[in-house]
């Protein structure tokens, strides 16, 4: 689908309109952005690796140097940083709308400053969990905005592609990092190399960020002034309570997505802080533990590329479904797994499951939410689906300290499988548009 106006002014670098107050046409679409578009890509692959430094690290550092015993006490940090995010995605669509999403992406790259640091330097573990603190609410400004970017630029009609290319982008990232990071751990040491490599990523995102991105909430008037919806208030614009309300618990779709998003965080928190620690006590080396920490966001990442584009074709219900399963089979061959062979084999379907759900979840808030009120839609999701971190961790930390991890793989693996059954019962399947 392409649209065209010259109605409405571009927004040009950070403020609301060209400051020589000219007039451009602006389109919507994925070649007619293609430029910008590409651009977020990449910086989001920045966002994904700031992110991937710690995937094979922190965990190994929370063991090795820290000596943290219980698994409660060493995923601290995975719970500061989900209810860090969980609560700034709530505030990163608002802020996008009122002041603009270029301003918001700086600011988070500007927040993620001191995170490397940190890491480096810190003498306890209290200043790591400070880190992740600060790591949260920056990835929450970053990746929010770049995701509601794209929304933006190219319209309805390729939304489950768009989603598809940023998230693989920062996933691959993820795993690039991770499996870097593994690397430069196992020849030089757990700190300070790793981390040098998230402070390169963040000095890199920050320029191109500053320099290069364009303003988009124009193109979202644009969309508005042809979209349709099926909610509306009394009074006309629907408030933030209307909108949080509609996204959490309302509104059947939105809110069978919401609940899925957690779900699907929860058990990447999960993943993330104990999978290094059950494959290191399966007598794995920290290269072997780094390559299983990479594959499962590079199939992840990879397979985005697919699965975002195959939603718009085929809907995004029997992808959500269907991955929720594949996750939730995938965690129990974990919990049940004793060697290299089957953990890779796990990760790969784990990854899969999870290309399958992530970029489509996003697609269809899009498909919902007007966007007059998307950023803020997106926000709110974003706010569920990342307090399943913290919720992941905090589960994963108490069974595992009272049942070992593979009990505790294996109760999120059910939990997981049972939130794609919910989807199949609750999303309605006739909010999805096909592209035209």
């Amino acid at each position: 689908m392409t649209t065209e106006s010259t109605a409405l002014p571009r927004d040009s670098g950070g403020g609301p309109h060209n400051p020589r107050g000219t007039r451009e046409a602006i389109s919507l679409g994925l070649r007619q952005n293609l430029s910008q578009f590409i651009l977020l890509v990449a910086i989001n692959a920045l966002v994904g690796g700031t992110l991937g430094q710690e995937r094979t690290v922190l965990p190994l550092l929370a063991k090795q140097v820290f000596h943290l015993d219980l698994y409660t006490s060493a995923l601290t940090y995975i719970v500061a940083f989900g209810l860090a995010k969980a609560a700034t995605n709530y505030f990163a669509g608002t802020l996008s709308d009122r002041y603009g999403r270029k301003p918001v992406l700086v600011a988070g790259w500007l927040i993620a400053l001191p995170v490397p640091l940190l890491l480096i330097l810190g003498p306890s573990w209290g200043w790591i969990v400070a880190a992740n603190v600060i790591l949260g609410v920056s990835q929450s400004l970053t990746w929010s905005t770049t995701v509601i970017m794209k929304m933006d630029l190219v319209g309805p009609s390729r939304r489950g592609l768009a989603m598809g290319l940023n998230e693989a982008a920062g996933y691959l990232g993820v795993a690039a990092t991770a499996l870097a990071t593994g690397y430069i751990a196992a020849n030089y040491g757990l700190r300070p190399g790793p981390f040098l490599l998230g402070a390169a990523y963040i000095a890199l995102g920050l320029g191109l960020s500053a320099v290069m991105v364009r303003e988009t909430r124009s193109h979202a008037r644009l969309e508005a002034a042809n979209h349709t919806t099926t909610h509306t208030s009394a009074h006309g614009e629907l408030s933030n309570r209307e909108i949080f309300t509609l996204t959490s618990f309302r509104d059947k779709s939105l809110s069978s997505v919401s609940q899925a998003g957690l779900v699907n965080n929860l058990n990447d928190g999960l993943a993330w802080g104990l999978f290094p620690v059950l494959f290191a006590a399966g007598g794995l080396s920290i290269e072997k533990i780094g390559i299983l920490a990479a594959v499962y966001p590079a199939v992840w990442g990879a397979g985005q590329l697919l699965t975002g584009a195959l939603s718009d074709k085929v809907g995004r219900k029997p992808l959500i479904v269907g991955g929720m399963l594949v996750q939730g089979m995938a965690l129990v061959m974990v919990a049940f797994g004793r060697d290299f062979g089957v953990w890779l084999a796990a990760a790969v379907l784990l990854g899969l499951g999870t290309a399958m759900v992530y970029p489509t979840l996003l697609a269809a808030i899009g498909d919902v939410a007007h966007p007059t009120w998307r950023a803020r839609s997106v926000g709110i999701y974003r706010l569920w689906r990342d307090s399943g971190f913290a919720i992941g961790a905090l589960l994963a930390g108490i069974l595992a300290d009272a049942y070992g991890i593979p009990a505790a793989v294996t109760a999120v693996g059910i939990l997981t499988a049972l939130s794609g059954i919910l989807v199949a019962v609750r999303m309605r399947s006739t909010d999805y548009k096909p592209a035209q």
